[in-house]
């Protein structure tokens, strides 16, 4: 338990090192869902740096390891989880594939980009878990075409009431490599934020619908 903490709180560490997390809850940022947020996560950067990726990515494919040991394929979450299911499906020495949003509209008009075995368990690599709804909407693009879910792994969930329920009517265990509140405490002890801060974070962790307004 000890280790899997370090290992939450040490991504944690590297993703705002990175500047992949950036936390400003005097100045908030706006999502596309219109919710304000004084939390901006884009994974997608920590690509940029070699060592941060590689750390994330045997992490990763730790848990695919450990948690879901039937996976025979990685399937990633367009687009931020295309590179790094790729990554981790080269380091298990799996099969690869993406599934889009919506289907292309020319060529042969696909969703799932690669090739995937029905009956198949496959593993769904995620960079980022806010409610789990455009995640899960994979899971059900993929059950669509006959194939077994064994599980989601994601780099970070913000921890969600919303995102817990949303997993468990799809009946979709959801793994990461960190979250929410080993971030919280890690940018507290980098001094990323202080004390007076922790209030307004910890009161738009429970409601970010209303946070701000």
């Amino acid at each position: 338990m000890l280790e899997e903490r370090n290992v939450e709180k040490r991504v944690a560490e590297l993703l705002l090192e990175a500047r992949a997390i950036k936390l400003s809850p005097e100045k908030p940022f706006q999502w596309s869902s219109g919710w304000l947020s004084p939390i901006y996560c884009d994974n997608r950067v920590a690509l940029s740096y070699p060592d941060t990726r590689t750390y994330i990515k045997k992490q990763l494919a730790e848990l695919v390891r450990n948690v879901y040991p039937e996976a025979r394929a990685v399937a990633g979450v367009a687009t931020g989880g295309i590179a790094q299911g790729a990554l981790v499906a080269d380091m298990l020495e799996l099969p690869f594939a993406y599934v889009r949003p919506e289907p292309k509209k020319h060529g042969m008009g696909n969703q799932i980009e690669g090739r995937l075995e029905p009956g198949q368990p496959v593993v769904i690599i995620e960079d980022l878990i806010s409610t789990g709804g455009s995640s899960l909407k994979v899971v059900d693009v993929l059950r669509e075409a006959g194939i077994g879910i064994a599980g989601m792994v994601a780099i970070f969930t913000y921890g969600f009431e919303i995102a817990e329920q949303n997993f468990k009517n799809k009946n979709v265990k959801l793994t990461t490599v960190s979250n929410y509140n080993a971030l919280i405490d890690t940018a507290l002890e980098h001094q990323y934020i202080d004390g007076s801060q922790l209030e307004s974070l910890a009161a738009w962790r429970l409601a970010p619908e209303s946070w701000g307004r």
